[in-house]
């Protein structure tokens, strides 16, 4: 027996749950095959089996499109993290997996201004880029603008071999990766080539004024104090600013300050601009990154 349940009107992320787990679920449970395409999910299987996993997909349905949408814990998450605190994206739906995360997810919807600092593997890029999707795709803003500094580590672009693309590419990647994790390839092409999706070099936010945007500025720890203001003020009508970086890495030479660790001194009080400090608890990488972090934070205390 096959059946094809449309789901025109639901939010596919939350129908298929994150990677597909419920239709995993119901695959397994039922020994059936399940698949998702064009508005529809198809059921193949024993007549009893599929009109068991119908009813169940049913039940789904009418809970998503009543608001009730029950998302399956993927482990590692802390309980109690309602779907306030989920992101959907075309790709993937995103739960916050620490109480950090959760209020830095709230704090983006919240505030025009979010400044985020903290360790690598706390999310703070992969969150920011998943809610400025999931804002394009609601049609929140018409553009998303990903940037971060071009010079890190002590390397200057003009010594390094290759045209001005092939020089930015590899500071550049970490963004796209995270655009990959959210959207299907060709659509991302598609928003490059409009340039409804912008990811450039910091440089290149010179002398812009950026209206109905979302704008992520990465790595701001290897951003002088001239270059986050210029960014900064960048930021136009009907727009959203996420800044993230962690001040423990900074690449620029010992005698530039950081411009990512002077604004916490100097927009702190502004109304609007909210800063989120994660922590090694908020990490949601290999547990033994949490240790490392926990070892060289140990170390610079002493």
């Amino acid at each position: 027996m096959k059946v094809a349940i449309p789901i025109s009107g639901c939010d596919p992320t939350i129908i298929s749950g994150f990677q597909d787990d419920f239709l995993k679920e119901i695959q397994s449970r039922y020994r059936i095959n399940v698949s998702m395409r064009d508005n529809y999910i198809y059921l193949k299987g024993a007549e009893k089996s599929v009109k068991a996993a119908q009813k169940m997909l049913n039940d789904r349905l009418k809970n998503a499109a009543g608001g009730q949408d029950q998302i399956p814990d993927t482990g590692g998450g802390k309980q109690g993290i309602g779907h306030g605190n989920t992101i959907s994206t075309p790709k993937r739906l995103i739960k916050a997996k620490s109480s950090g995360q959760s209020v830095y997810m709230e704090a983006i919807d919240d505030h025009d201004i979010v400044v985020s600092i903290g360790p690598a593997g706390t999310g703070k890029t992969y969150l920011a880029v998943a809610k400025a999707v999931s804002f394009l795709i609601d049609k929140k803003v018409e553009r998303l603008v990903l940037t971060r500094p071009a010079v890190e580590a002590g390397e200057s672009l003009g010594f390094l071999p290759g045209a001005i693309e092939e020089k930015v590419d590899p500071y550049l990647r970490p963004l796209y990766d995270a655009l990959n994790d959210f959207l299907p390839y060709d659509r991302i092409r598609r928003y490059l080539d409009m340039k409804t999706i912008e990811v450039a070099p910091l440089a290149y936010m010179r002398g812009r004024t950026l209206n109905d945007s979302f704008i992520i500025l990465d790595e701001a720890q290897n951003t002088t104090g001239m270059q986050m203001k210029m960014f900064l003020t960048r930021m136009g009508w009907r727009s959203k600013v996420v800044v993230t970086g962690d001040i423990t890495q900074v690449d620029l030479p010992p005698n530039v300050f950081s411009g990512l660790i002077e604004i916490q001194h100097l927009l702190k009080k502004i109304d609007g601009i909210e800063f989120i400090y994660l922590s090694e608890k908020d990490v949601v990488r290999h547990h033994l990154v949490q240790k490392i972090i926990k070892a060289y934070d140990t170390k610079n205390t002493t």
